[in-house]
């Protein structure tokens, strides 16, 4: 080693020696708390917002624009499409819980998976929309769950097996 690199090395002992507590926290400057912005809603030319929403394997393309309330599945009425009540009990949960029924007209197509899933596919991007649309809403739907894509699905059914899990029945004879 040159004379000039063993004087760098104990000179850099000497600095790591050097009392700490001396420094005051005036020296160091205190963080910014960033201030952020609304988010800006998200609207196409026709002043419609767009979302996708999935559960199980249903997908649900979904676009919400202001209007009288009507909810439009597959180009048929929620009442045609989704006959059972608690399907669209689902589907109304979003506008419910924002306080916005019957001020927004719902158009989505829906494919994949059963009523059951495509109901779920629906809340879903319905949810997301009125964010998109309505970007201070997001606390409300988050809080009530509607944003968090429900990722289970069905497990595959496996060799030697009856189902996913289920054994074929057993018998000694």
């Amino acid at each position: 080693m040159s004379e000039e690199e063993t004087k760098t090395l104990n000179d850099l002992s000497e600095l790591a020696s050097v009392d700490t507590s001396e420094v005051t926290s005036e020296a160091a400057p205190e963080p910014v708390a960033e201030v952020q912005a609304p988010a800006e809603p998200k609207k196409d030319a026709l002043g419609r917002s767009y979302a996708t929403g999935k559960r199980k394997n249903a997908i649900a393309r979904v676009w919400i624009k202001p209007g009288t309330g009507a909810v439009t599945v597959n180009g048929r009425d929620i009442l045609t499409y989704f006959a059972r009540p608690v399907l669209r009990m689902v589907v109304s949960q979003p506008m419910v819980a924002a306080a916005r029924e019957g001020q927004f007209d719902v158009v989505c197509t829906v494919t994949g998976g059963g009523l059951s899933g495509q109901a779920g596919a629906v809340r879903h991007g319905i949810s997301k929309a009125l964010t998109y649309f309505e970007p201070e809403l997001r606390g409300v739907l988050k809080a009530g769950g509607f944003l968090t894509r429900d990722s289970r699905v069905v497990e595959r059914k496996k060799y030697g097996r009856a189902k996913a899990r289920r054994s074929f029945q057993f018998s000694k004879r």
